[in-house]
Formats: structure tokens, sequence, C-alpha cells
């Protein structure tokens, strides 16, 4: 359990710092008025950024993720690892519930932790740099300052668009990701190991971004409505409903380009830091440890392992 934690938090910031720039842009276009639209795309909203924010404007709101990085990847290859477990037959539906029960927990952290993100993201939108006005000094400021204004519903808004989304999508995450390293053959002796696992966590990210990406445009309107003390939306009925009618079935589609620009190398280092790192320390440790979920090869030795032991305890 204290490997799955150092390396779901090395692998988590490995994927936040390849990845947040291209999500300060997700977030950018899905939240921006359809009437005075700011950008034009995706790589218009990346210009635009780095010529009035400059690097940095990209980065807006890191310390939010970065903050509750160590909680959440505990939970989740905690949560995946213990329920594969308890479940104690590896399948493909297996593997999908124990994905989607981390993904539904982990939420507690992963809601107010996208809420502060998704408010910094949007802090100083279009505004030159030296003229900027700053609301939050940092991602906690933000959060605290959310609490004293609308207390603990208002660190939790968008909880429930946040469950929706992360429950199958973290299914489908650890689904595709132990098929696919099955079918490639992700062994320590294979000279491609590293490409493979690269390809094989990218795709995961890739699946489980496509599967609930309308529900996370829905989050994303909902975490920003409030901004600037005005409040458009009901709740999620009502987003829905206005988004549908003001711009049609694009709404949910806007920022879908830079979500999978980000989700392919982001989720390709998480998941193969996290299989290297955890390979690594088992050959210089000499101890067991599982990975949520491990390579075929891994996955096998640990089987091996848990029958020799139920072999000698039946002596």
């Amino acid at each position: 359990m204290a490997l799955d934690f150092a390396a779901g938090c090395i692998g988590g910031a490995a994927g936040v710092l390849v990845g947040h720039p291209f999500d300060t842009v997700k977030v950018r276009l899905q939240v921006q008025s359809v009437d005075k639209p700011l950008y034009r795309g995706t790589i218009h909203c990346f210009q635009s950024i780095i010529r009035q924010e400059s690097l940095l404007g990209l980065y807006k709101g890191i310390g939010s993720p970065m903050m509750g990085l160590a909680f959440i990847n505990a939970i989740v290859f905690g949560v995946q690892g213990n329920a594969m477990r308890r479940l104690a037959q590896d399948t493909p539906l297996n593997q999908f519930l124990a994905g989607a029960s981390a993904g539904a927990i982990q939420c507690v952290i992963c809601c107010p932790m996208e809420l502060a993100k998704t408010r910094m993201q949007m802090q100083g939108t279009g505004e030159k740099k030296k003229t900027a006005r700053k609301l939050y000094k940092n991602s906690l400021d933000c959060l605290v300052r959310i609490y004293r204004k609308e207390g603990f519903r208002g660190i939790n808004r968008g909880m429930v668009t946040t469950v929706m989304r992360e429950t199958p999508a973290f299914g489908l995450y650890f689904l595709v990701y132990d098929t696919l390293t099955r079918r490639l053959g992700c062994e320590p002796e294979d000279s491609y190991m590293i490409p493979k696992l690269l390809f094989a966590g990218g795709m995961s990210g890739i699946v489980s971004w496509l599967s609930t990406y309308p529900v996370d445009v829905i989050k994303s309107r909902l975490q920003a409505d409030g901004v600037g003390g005005v409040h458009r939306y009901s709740g999620i009925a009502d987003c829905v409903r206005q988004s549908w009618e003001r711009e049609g079935w694009r709404c949910f589609t806007r920022g879908l380009v830079s979500t999978l620009l980000r989700a392919f190398p982001v989720n390709a280092a998480t998941f193969a830091t996290v299989t290297l790192f955890l390979m690594y320390m088992r050959d210089q440790q000499g101890a067991e440890c599982e990975m949520p979920p491990p390579p075929q090869a891994i996955q096998q030795q640990q089987q091996q392992q848990q029958q020799q032991q139920v072999h000698t305890n039946s002596l």
C-alpha cells in the first residue's frame, strides 16, 4: 500500500506537469461566452494565453491538483487494489468495477480540487499580465474564500457531475489499460516494454475521457458559474438546457481537442511512471507489490506467490 501511494504520487506529478497547460485551454474553451468568444479554437487559445498572460498563464491553478495529488492517488490506487483483492477473480468486469469504485470514492477530494483549479484558471481571463486583477492568491486561498462565502456546499459545487464523470471513466480507464498491457505483452524482459506501457496508458486516458466528456463540460460550467458575481444556472438540468438552447449539441464537445491532446501524454506518463516505479522497487526490495492493474507478467508472478502461500499453509 505504501509503494502504491508513492508510485501514485510520482506518476500523478508527472502527469500534472505534462498536461496542465492543455487542461487550462480546455476549461477556457468550455466556459467562454458563445456570444463574445475570446478564442477561435485550441491553437488560438494557447497563443492568446501565452501572449496576454505569459507562459505561466497556462499553469494557472496547478497548485490545486498538486495539493490534492497525494490524497487522490492514495485513494485511487489503494481502493482499486483492495477492490481487486476482494473480488478475487481478475476478470474484465472486475477490473471495471474496481476502477469505478476508485473513481467514485476519490471524488471527495477531486471535486473541491477541480473547483479551485477552474476558478484559478478563469482568473484574469483575457487580461494583460501587468493589469490582471487577482481575486485569489492561490488554490488554498480560493477554497477558503469560497467556504467563507458559500459554506461546505460551495466548495463541493459540481459534486454530482463529478461523480457522474469519474465513476464510469475510471472503470474504463483501468479496464482498457489492463486489456492493452495483456494484449501487447508488457513483460519486464521486453525491450519495447516502455513504449508499450506509454501507448496503453495514453489510450486508456483517451477512452476514459471520450466516454464522459459531455458531463465534464457541464461540470466545468457549473464550477465556473458565479465568477464575477453572476450566477446563470440553477442546477445540472438548467445548465444542460441553457447550453443546448444557446449553442446546440456542439457545446458538449467544446475543448475536446485540447483534452485529447492532453489525455494521451498525461496518462502515458502517469501509468508508465507508476508501473516502472513499482517494478523497480519490487526488484530492489524483493517484496511483493501490486500494481493497479499490473502488466501481465507481474500479475502472474503475484498469483504464483499466492498459490505457493496457500500450499504452504495447507501443509
